[in-house]
């Protein structure tokens, strides 16, 4: 098939999926981040916990910028959304698992 005769993608609704699952991503990310700094409040601020505490609140908000521009990525352009690039996966995947492991430490 040459490029004027390869058929028209349609998205249906997966670009609106995708949407929906990075704020809920994000919505999991920010109760995590509270419930960091609830625990650390909670049971005195320690040097340890206080980096913690500040490294999981930055590690959000890195998560959040990623989530931003892949949500306004998605509704700039539903009909042929834009790939993801490699920071970005790789971005989001070190947030996720940096804060996971923040919070073990507040957790102990």
């Amino acid at each position: 098939m040459s490029g004027a005769d390869a058929p028209v993608r349609d998205p249906g609704l997966q670009p609106a999926r995708t949407r929906l699952a990075w704020r809920r991503t994000t919505l999991s990310g920010t109760v995590a981040a509270v419930l960091a700094v609830k625990a650390t409040l909670s049971s005195g601020v320690g040097p340890a916990r206080f980096v913690a505490t500040a490294l999981c609140l930055l590690l959000w908000l890195g998560f959040v910028a990623v989530a931003h521009q892949r949500i306004t990525g998605l509704a700039r352009n539903e009909a042929a959304p834009p790939v993801m690039t490699r920071r970005q996966a790789a971005t989001a995947a070190l947030c996720t698992v940096a804060i996971t492991l923040c919070a073990a430490v507040l957790i102990a």
